[in-house]
């Protein structure tokens, strides 16, 4: 395999610039998910990463890896590597309010870091500098790698991880050599988030297959490293959960027929490639017929096998606020590089038939790739609505604020009318339960093995695909409220018609005059009644 030459200075500046101008973009992106209450300006994750940031709390606190202090032992995260990481932040003298936003400036960090091997690989590939900076602007101000990324969730890193092995691997077989990085770590990814085992073994097949010279290295590495990972995060989840499997396999994977979820993965795969433009979604595989070689193949399968693993988990529970969701998401700077290459292809193809009529054809065709790039640029990042653009500009807002305003003042709601020994039923399991630190009933199930185990409400309805959300899917107010009997009943989800029964021969409505109210349990010791006025 043979790379073309680079250049070890042509735009480097600019690279450098860009860097900076994504540095001051995050700031105030992330500066603009913050908001005010009652004089306190409060930093807030998306709300499943606020999970994790109670986990992390706890673990933090001496309490272990517990959703709640006292409770049973739920593993109701799937990023046990990333909770860690937010349990170190946790021992900083940080009052809550402001604890998200240490989380939110590491991911822009590792989103940083990124563009370095996005610009390394773009290179490797083209020797064309501006293609590799085209590509990095395309994946600096990917409106949804911004939106998890910088929102809290361990998609930061693990695009960190995947670009770096990828840069790693390609490599590899450009010097014809064994690396003994590569292999801990994907491994590390794994411990991040259990399913990069996808893009681990994806890598791992491939080079066991492609580089015969070797191949008893990436086995005996590859499967050595994939042993000890698995096995070692399956071990201690055995012993300290008493599962070999997260809780949340269990409420996305199960109790819901397996070709159905297929289907809605496809429909929603479908779905982002047409909002996205097919054309342009197709155009970066086009690059395999210009260059059918071992690198382009392997970058080419770790894209289709993170595609392929979103239709078979269904998709994520948000592929209505579109883009691309988190599975995909962590792949898009190896798509952008191909669809930047794949476009310069073409610009050369045409040049080659043009150039001795038009002698100015090379600056010409080099300002019309840049102006396709900038205009695809803004047709991917308008993800719904133009509000979209606004969002991806900075002139609103991101998505999810507006829901952790509201969990912000629940919570603070519930710290006012509620003693610290009051348990809170909720639909919203992660900021709320967090900055209120009671006793928490996960209504969803995440944190719940019981009704995780449980099939998925509406599960035999095979046109139910715009209602298909994962992980929120599965209820049980019989158990969730009729037996746990929680104090307050903060919110409700999907068909609550069981749930209103009990609350209306059990609950009253009410809260402090001119503040939320809620269902709140008549008698219970755990309310400050003195403070509260109640609906007749």
């Amino acid at each position: 395999m043979k790379f073309p030459l680079t250049s070890s200075n042509k735009g480097h500046l600019l690279f450098h610039m860009i860097l900076v101008g994504y540095a001051l973009y995050t700031a105030v992106y992330i500066f603009q998910t913050s908001f005010v209450v009652s004089g306190e300006r409060y930093f807030v994750l998306f709300d499943d990463a606020m999970i994790s940031m109670r986990y992390a709390k706890n673990l933090a606190n001496g309490h272990g890896l517990v959703w709640n202090p006292s409770g049973v032992r739920v593993e109701g995260y799937t990023n046990p590597l990333w909770v860690i990481f937010m349990a170190i932040f946790h021992l900083f003298p940080l009052p809550p309010p402001k604890m998200s936003s240490l989380i939110q400036f590491s991911g822009a960090i590792f989103l940083l870091a990124n563009l370095f091997f996005v610009n390394k690989i773009a290179r490797m590939f083209t020797g064309n500098w501006l293609v590799a900076l085209l590509s990095v602007i395309l994946t600096a101000f990917y409106a949804p790698l911004n939106n998890w990324g910088l929102q809290g969730m361990e998609v930061s890193v693990l695009t960190l991880i995947v670009s770096a092995s990828v840069w790693i691997a390609l490599e590899n077989l450009h010097s014809n050599r064994f690396s003994r990085w590569l292999y801990p770590l994907l491994g590390v990814g794994t411990l991040v988030r259990i399913d990069m085992a996808v893009v681990y073994l994806v890598v791992m097949a491939f080079l066991v297959f492609a580089d015969k010279s070797h191949r008893r290295q990436n086995l005996v590495w590859g499967i050595g490293s994939f042993v000890l990972f698995i096995l070692g995060q399956t071990l201690f989840r055995w012993v300290y959960y008493g599962d070999i499997l997260p809780n949340t396999y269990y409420l996305k994977m199960q109790g819901y027929p397996v070709l159905l979820r297929l289907i809605h993965g496809a429909y929603v795969l479908f779905r982002f490639i047409w909002s996205f433009n097919w054309l342009l979604f197709l155009l970066p595989f086009i690059v395999l017929a210009f260059r059918r070689e071992r690198a382009v193949l392997l970058a080419t399968l770790v894209i289709l096998a993170q595609l392929a693993y979103s239709v078979y988990v269904g998709g994520d529970a948000w592929e209505h606020r579109g883009g691309s969701n988190r599975y995909i998401s962590i792949v898009m700077p190896i798509f952008f590089i191909f669809f930047v290459y794949a476009a310069d292809l073409i610009r050369q193809a045409i040049l080659i038939k043009i150039q001795p009529r038009l002698k100015a054809s090379f600056w010409v065709s080099n300002v019309l790739l840049v102006l396709f790039v900038l205009a695809s640029m803004l047709n991917m990042n308008l993800l719904v609505d133009s509000k979209s653009l606004e969002r991806w500009a900075l002139l609103r807002q991101p998505i999810f604020i507006e829901g952790n305003k509201e969990y912000v003042h629940i919570a603070r709601s519930l710290n006012k009318i509620t003693t610290p020994q009051a348990s809170i039923a909720v639909v919203s399991a992660g900021a709320i339960p967090y900055f209120t630190d009671r006793y928490a009933l996960d209504l969803l199930g995440k944190n719940d093995v019981k009704i995780a185990h449980e099939n998925a409400q509406g599960a035999n309805n095979p046109f139910n695909l715009d209602k298909f959300r994962p992980g929120h899917m599965k209820w049980d107010y019989d158990y969730s409220i009729g037996e746990l009997k929680p104090d307050v009943v903060v919110q409700l989800w999907g068909d609550s018609g069981t749930a209103q029964a009990y609350l209306d021969k059990y609950y009253l409505v009410g809260g402090i005059p001119g503040d939320m109210a809620f269902s709140l349990r008549a008698g219970s010791p755990n309310i400050l009644w003195e403070r509260i006025q109640t609906s007749p």
